[in-house]
């Protein structure tokens, strides 16, 4: 009896190798939600998945319904992003993009508007200069987290609402937990770190601007790892988690001469 089969435009967000030959697929489709799917002899050399199912790349795909994971028959490239996995500096910033889809997506539960998002940050991050990949990467994480639900308030106290005054330093009391910066009253009250004042206004910018803007912007490397730093931050106490490759950004010395 032939299985149920469907077609679906996807993001390939993780391989993960099975047995031989075959692949684990983590797919972002165009609901926003996860497909986990095999690709059976994706890892043989002559294999049409090889080039079709890369990391990063944008494919449409035949699968057919399966008892635990589904099962990929066709597969067509449409973006490949292959900049994205020949240059070791937008490799770095194209991950975390893709582990967080892969850690707040679910398989039925719909986020809309995260697939076009993440597949024209992916874009532009190929099309744009190395330089600026980590801060296309910041504005990625950024809109994620506030299309899941979790966007940090930057702009004024996350507990009461009050204008939030820098310090004599420059810097902001920030506290994920409350929900973003807040104000020398609530201060007081909650556990929480600091952030230059500056990190946050760049944040603010990131939400509010498309990623050509953001390209454009040539935010410089210091700024953009701030801000990063402010998303693992985040991510940690809203996700449960450190993005790996976040981590791995920070102490790959990739950027030191940016």
């Amino acid at each position: 009896m032939a299985h149920p089969t469907y077609t679906a435009r996807v993001i390939v967000v993780r391989k993960t190798k099975l047995g031989e030959s075959d692949l684990i697929l983590s797919l972002l489709t165009e609901d926003g939600s996860q497909l986990r799917a095999v690709a059976k002899g994706a890892r043989k050399p002559k294999s049409s998945f090889a080039s079709r199912l890369e990391l990063f790349s944008v494919a449409d795909v035949l699968c057919a319904k399966g008892r635990s994971l589904d099962v990929v028959s066709e597969a067509r490239l449409v973006e490949g992003n292959a900049a994205l996995r020949g240059d070791i500096e937008r490799t770095s910033a194209a991950a975390p993009i893709a582990e967080l889809v892969e850690r707040t997506t679910q398989s039925g539960l719909e986020c809309p508007n995260l697939f076009a998002m993440t597949q024209t940050a992916l874009r532009t991050m190929c099309d744009s200069d190395a330089a600026g990949a980590p801060s296309i990467a910041a504005g990625h994480l950024l809109k994620a987290f506030a299309m899941t639900g979790v966007r940090p308030v930057l702009s004024e106290c996350a507990a009461c609402g009050n204008p939030v005054t820098p310090l004599p330093d420059g810097s902001l009391a920030f506290s994920p937990r409350e929900g973003g910066v807040i104000c020398s009253h609530c201060r007081v009250h909650t556990e929480a770190g600091y952030i230059d004042a500056q990190t946050a206004e760049w944040s603010n910018f990131l939400l509010r601007s498309t990623f050509s803007d953001i390209a454009g912007a040539r935010m410089g490397v210091r700024e953009a790892f701030s801000v990063l730093d402010l998303c693992q931050r985040w991510c940690l106490e809203h996700v449960g988690c450190r993005l790996r490759s976040l981590s791995f950004m920070f102490t790959s010395g990739l950027y030191e001469s940016k």
